[in-house]
């Protein structure tokens, strides 16, 4: 039993016609339909009905397509695996992330690697915002992260997200009853905002937002996460300032409204690494992220890494 006989069986069966399966295989109908013969005759069984109108599977061939589309994906796989070790794209990676901006990113990065480049694990860091991960990065007890610009000297980075500010307050707030809010209408409001100490980006930038609106913010409680600053949103602790992908947080009693003004900050989140890092394994990442998470058409400096 050859694999490209077994890859002819499941052209043939999932377009139940010879002559689409062969184009699909680049080959011509001829040698396909030997493929099949040869098949047949080496299983002792036939694996389709056919007449001059329709193809359709015998009970031998519905038994045996399962096992053939596993069989084809585990050969793919050590195809994968022995390239990948040829390339020298084997070995760990480190990723480091906080908030919600990674909640959509990561998945699909994780998604895309784990196909892709069977012979590399990533090591995922969370809980780690961007002053952190800044700083791991730069003395090398991490790989990659994704981090708010701008970054300090030495880190190349790529944006790969724009985020854009909203507020997330209880829904009995009077503000709740607005489209929108301008930052002058919170300066006797409370905050809840994530750790000074942690160097949080969508910290710094509401409270520069809060001075420019000519008042300090104050701040009634710090939490850790996302999950944790909404809640104690919802439980009418103070309002917050989070990024637009924060929306995908679902709790009861709280609700988000966009920030007025032409001058709004907006967050460019990108992956960072140590500029100069020719490791195998991350470059082989960054080179999956560039595919699944492209630069947005509004970032800065779209399409180039850029250092700081």
């Amino acid at each position: 039993m050859e694999l490209r006989h077994l890859s002819g069986f499941v052209a043939v069966a999932e377009e139940l016609h010879f002559g689409r399966a062969a184009e699909r295989l680049h080959i011509a109908q001829s040698p396909l339909s030997q493929q099949i013969k040869l098949l047949e005759r080496d299983l002792g069984v036939k694996l389709f009905e056919r007449t001059t109108r329709t193809v359709r599977l015998t009970a031998a061939g519905h038994a045996l397509l399962g096992p053939a589309r596993h069989l084809l994906a585990e050969a793919s796989a050590v195809r994968r695996t022995v390239r990948a070790a040829h390339l020298g794209e084997v070995g760990r990676v480190t990723v480091g992330f906080a908030g919600a901006s990674s909640y959509s990113a990561l998945p699909l990065l994780t998604r895309a690697v784990n196909s892709e480049l069977p012979g590399i694990e990533l090591v995922l860091e969370g809980q780690m915002y961007t002053g952190e991960a800044l700083g791991k990065i730069a003395d090398g007890s991490l790989d990659v992260g994704f981090v708010a610009l701008p970054v300090r000297r030495g880190i190349t980075a790529r944006v790969v997200r724009m985020e854009r500010l909203v507020l997330a307050m209880p829904d009995s707030h009077p503000l709740a009853l607005q489209d929108e809010v301008h930052f002058s209408e919170l300066a006797h409001e409370r905050f809840v905002t994530f750790p000074l100490a942690r160097g949080s980006a969508v910290r710094e930038a509401m409270v520069q937002a809060c001075h420019d609106a000519g008042f300090a913010p104050r701040i009634a409680q710090e939490a850790p996460d996302s999950y944790n600053l909404l809640a104690l949103v919802g439980a009418g602790v103070g309002l917050a300032v989070v990024v637009d992908s924060a929306r995908a947080i679902h709790l009861e009693h709280v609700v988000f409204r966009p920030l007025a003004g032409a001058d709004m900050p907006v967050l460019p989140i990108a992956l960072g690494w140590r500029t100069g890092d020719r490791s195998a394994p991350l470059q082989a990442v960054l080179r999956v992220a560039e595919d699944v998470l492209p630069t947005p058409p509004d970032a800065p400096d779209a399409g180039h890494d850029v250092t700081y």
